[in-house]
């Protein structure tokens, strides 16, 4: 079938909740996708930050074909097996933390980790968890609740109680609102739909600090951020801050849909048998391809450190080119973010045409998500792209 046929199809028979492009991807290769027309695109959006090993890795086809000869493509968490066993000891290697539950998207593991501060705090008397303006957390009712953008409230109150905003990068607000009371702090380490906006080391640490003197837990989102793709296995590595529950998810499960909570020691022993689950978690499949992402892990986390100055290095000429249209590049390894003057989705069709996917963050950046394996050369090409589609713009 061609775009067209696809597009109207799904037109038909979708939820009108996406607001999506019209073309339909059939096939991958390195850091290049092509439609069902044939029409090649140099991708940066890398499915929202999921395919960080790019299209067509041969260690993830040996991995998924394997499992599918094995004929269980799925056990439940009633039995152990072997994938996740490995996967969940290879993370909690990389982290330095003690436990793994794995689930199946961002969401489900910022539920489980909204789940286990309130149990910690439940005995205690505590129950607020505080979380910031401008974050993201997910869309089920949890996770809606401590985004802290209105946008994605409207039309599903009454929000869950208890959950409190201060102001991301200002330690005072948090201050303002701490008290006996909080049983947990959520905080992404780099903002991602929040507009690309890296956390400030005495802004952690002073997170960190006040978590402590509260007994209450610190909860890093990486659901984005994470697993190299700011030029370290994980974001936190970066600040020399060790959260107390740290979310994952995306890149995790090397395009199968998996997620994970991972807690470190003072958050260890929280869940007993039957507190919380998830019938996919840990699915054979999906572990089977999580060995593979954290196996390569250390040496993508390396590689993207350096590429993703060169890339940061990109932005910063592109904006300082086009100051009518951009005012600021800003953001981590590889993931960045251009903050424009106008709506990113024109800038967004332009490149579409030329040959390049990017994405929006926010109302008004333009970000870039490559796969974790992206080139300089990509690099290049797809800052010539950007730099004409703005061209044509002003």
């Amino acid at each position: 079938m061609s775009n067209q046929e696809i597009v109207s199809i799904g037109k038909k028979n979708y939820m009108s909740n996406y607001s999506q492009f019209p073309i339909a991807i059939r096939s991958g290769k390195g850091i290049t996708v092509t439609d069902e027309d044939g029409k090649e695109y140099l991708d940066f959006v890398a499915g929202i930050a999921v395919n960080a090993l790019g299209y067509g890795d041969e260690d993830e086809k040996k991995a998924l074909l394997s499992v599918i000869e094995s004929g269980v493509l799925h056990t439940s968490n009633l039995y152990y097996n072997s994938h996740a066993v490995n996967a969940a000891s290879m993370l909690n290697a990389l982290a330095g933390s003690e436990e793994v539950f794995f689930c199946n998207s961002g969401a489900e593991a910022n539920e489980g980790a909204l789940k286990m501060a309130r149990k910690y705090g439940s005995a205690k008397g505590k129950s607020v968890i505080i979380s910031f303006n401008h974050s993201f957390h997910g869309r089920t009712y949890g996770a809606v609740t401590v985004t802290g953008q209105e946008k994605y409230h409207k039309g599903f109150s009454p929000m869950l109680p208890d959950v409190v905003y201060a102001a991301f990068n200002d330690l005072d607000s948090v201050k303002a609102l701490a008290d006996e009371r909080t049983a947990a702090i959520i905080v992404e380490p780099l903002q991602g739909e929040g507009g690309i906006i890296p956390a400030e080391k005495s802004f952690l640490e002073g997170l960190r600090a006040i978590a402590d003197s509260l007994d209450a837990l610190l909860i890093f989102d990486e659901v984005q951020c994470g697993l190299g793709r700011t030029g370290k296995p994980f974001c936190f590595q970066h600040y020399g801050i060790q959260p107390d529950i740290l979310t994952l998810a995306k890149a995790l499960g090397g395009g199968l849909p998996m997620g994970a909570v991972v807690a470190f020691s003072r958050a260890k022993g929280i869940f007993s048998p039957g507190d919380h689950a998830a019938t996919f978690g840990g699915n054979v499949a999906s572990s089977a391809l999580a060995e593979v992402v954290l196996s390569k892990l250390p040496s993508l986390s390396e590689a993207v450190e350096k590429k993703g100055a060169y890339l940061g290095k990109k932005l910063d000429e592109i904006v300082s080119k086009h100051p009518s249209l951009c005012t600021e590049a800003r953001g981590m390894g590889f993931m960045r973010g251009i903050d424009l003057k106008i709506a990113p989705r024109s800038v967004i069709a332009k490149c579409m045409e030329k040959g390049l996917l990017v994405c929006s963050a926010g109302y008004t950046v333009l970000r870039f998500v490559p796969p974790l394996i992206a080139s300089e050369e990509d690099i290049d090409k797809a800052a010539a792209i950007v730099d004409e589609a703005l061209s044509e713009l002003e």
